[in-house]
């Protein structure tokens, strides 16, 4: 099997990041469980040793004179001959006795100099002898009755078949551990083998997306995470060649909405140039025309401002006690005249009571302005636009319901996303239901619309109402820019009363 390794690669980035990873840590544990068998069976070997010799140790009732005699007979007894060799040695550091038979006149004994040295009187060497061959040793130190230093008797076993026996032991592991990480290893990369083939042709379709080609798909059966992925990036197509459709239409929609006023004011004010002095009615009607028009570019403007502070977070508002039928008395009083005109019959329907939430004026206004609009926008001559505005617990609910044109069932879902417009035939941007949800949800409200095509629109705006503790001055907004601070205290039953007023006419 071949599988090209390229850097930064899927397979490059799982041999770096996991089958290292995985590789340092099977040597680790093959090393650490070696070392541990090794030390287990080398103190095994040294127990057993040390047990075997322990004999030895009963020399220690013995006197000075009697120390070589006891020595020799416990030697010569000794029944352990063939699996360690034991030495006696004498107060002077001479070996006096050994169960071989045999002493090497120039053998090291670091561990009898261990043993001296240690304050228990034991000591141990493991390594090679004077002859080359790797030994364990053990002595300790024999003190007669009286305290005194009588000699030590030391222990010597070969190395020779132990170690072998841990060396076949390591290779078994290790092995093991090769075997391990080669399998995993094989799997590994048949696996990756079978994510990297979707994950090119992905690559190239997400490639052809990237650069414009909305209609590049990608034709991968597969039910499994690769399977998911291809059919979201093919979704992902879908949409942006929606959203590229959207986002001209948007732009188109938007410079015929800049064009037509920007023509009007160009060529009424052209006109009022030329029939300055001559025609001051044509003069007159000309700027009001240049103001009308540039209201309404402004407007637009000030919508697309509006959608950019969105998108950017930065879409604040001003939180303060706000009359909710004098912000909606005002929004409708401003398409009165214009509904009279295009002979549309606008009604707004309110509670006698004031209403009070807590939020921005000038953002609500905004809200309500433009659903106004979209209704009267949309609604024929001889249809109707009725705003009503009604208490329900704790919140108030506003709807602005229509008869026109309505809306179609697949575009209900969508009317409130940026750029999306269901009528392409109706003057508009396509941002201000966007930005008109955003500003409710901003004052912890809902947005909704209902609607049936060819019957008509309800869009229905819910707010939480403004509860004023008591004692805590509310102000009121007066029609002439004035505020009137009411301040609610308690009667003797219980019951909020106004405790007085303080004009402000700033």
């Amino acid at each position: 099997m071949q599988l090209e390794l390229k850097f930064k690669s899927i397979a490059m980035r799982w041999f770096v990041n996991v089958f290292l990873i995985m590789a340092v840590v099977v040597t680790a544990v093959a090393i650490i469980f070696s070392v541990v068998y090794v030390n287990i069976y080398n103190d095994r070997i040294y127990t057993l040793a040390d047990d075997y010799a322990s004999e030895f140790s009963a020399l220690s009732s013995s006197n000075k004179a009697g120390f070589y005699n006891s020595a020799v007979s416990i030697a010569t007894s000794f029944l352990h001959k063939d699996k360690i060799e034991v030495q006696v040695i004498d107060a002077d550091g001479d070996v006096i006795v050994t169960t071989t038979g045999f002493q090497s006149p120039d053998e090291k004994m670091p561990d009898y100099e261990r043993a001296m040295n240690s304050p228990n009187g034991t000591g141990t060497f493991s390594g090679k002898n004077s002859s080359g061959e790797e030994i364990m040793a053990g002595c300790t130190i024999i003190m007669g009755p009286d305290g005194e230093r009588l000699g030590a008797y030391r222990w010597i076993t070969s190395m020779k078949i132990a170690n072998r026996k841990s060396l076949m032991f390591i290779v078994f592991v290790f092995l093991v551990a090769v075997a391990v990480l080669t399998l995993s290893g094989t799997s590994a990369m048949y696996f990756i083998k079978s994510i990297v083939r979707p994950i090119h042709d992905v690559s190239n379709a997400a490639r052809k997306i990237a650069m414009g080609d909305f209609k590049a798909r990608i034709d991968i059966a597969k039910n499994d995470e690769i399977g998911e992925l291809c059919d979201t990036i093919n979704y992902m197509a879908n949409e942006l060649d929606r959203s590229e459709s959207i986002k001209n239409d948007f732009i188109s929609s938007v410079s015929h909405e800049l064009r037509t006023p920007l023509t009007a004011i160009r060529g009424w004010g052209e006109t009022a140039m030329m029939s300055l002095g001559a025609d001051d009615e044509l003069v007159k009607r000309g700027l009001e025309v240049v103001l009308s028009e540039s209201e309404r570019l402004s407007g637009l403007v000030e919508d697309l401002l509006d959608f950019s502070r969105m998108e950017t977070g930065r879409l604040t508002v001003d939180e303060r006690e706000v009359d909710v039928t004098r912000l909606l008395e005002e929004a409708s009083n401003m398409y009165t005249e214009l509904s009279r005109q295009q002979g549309i019959d606008l009604i707004f329907a309110h509670s006698p009571e004031q209403v009070t939430v807590l939020g921005d004026p000038n953002r609500l206004k905004q809200v309500f302005i433009n659903i106004i609009d979209n209704a009267v926008k949309y609604t024929e001559n001889g249809g109707q636009v009725l705003i009503e505005q009604t208490l329900e617990e704790g919140c108030v609910r506003i709807s602005v319901k229509d008869t026109g044109v309505g809306i179609p069932k697949q575009d209900i879902d969508r009317v409130k996303e940026k750029f999306y417009k269901a009528n392409k035939t109706v003057r508009g941007s396509g941002i201000g239901l966007a930005v008109a949800d955003e500003i409710i949800k901003q004052h912890n409200g809902l947005l909704f619309i209902e609607s049936d095509e060819g019957v008509g629109t309800k869009v229905v705006i819910v707010l939480p109402l403004y509860e004023p503790v008591t004692g805590e001055p509310m102000v009121e907004l007066l029609p002439d820019g004035a505020t009137t601070e009411i301040i609610q205290t308690e009667n003797e039953e219980g019951g909020e009363e106004a405790a007085g007023e303080v004009e402000d006419n700033g």
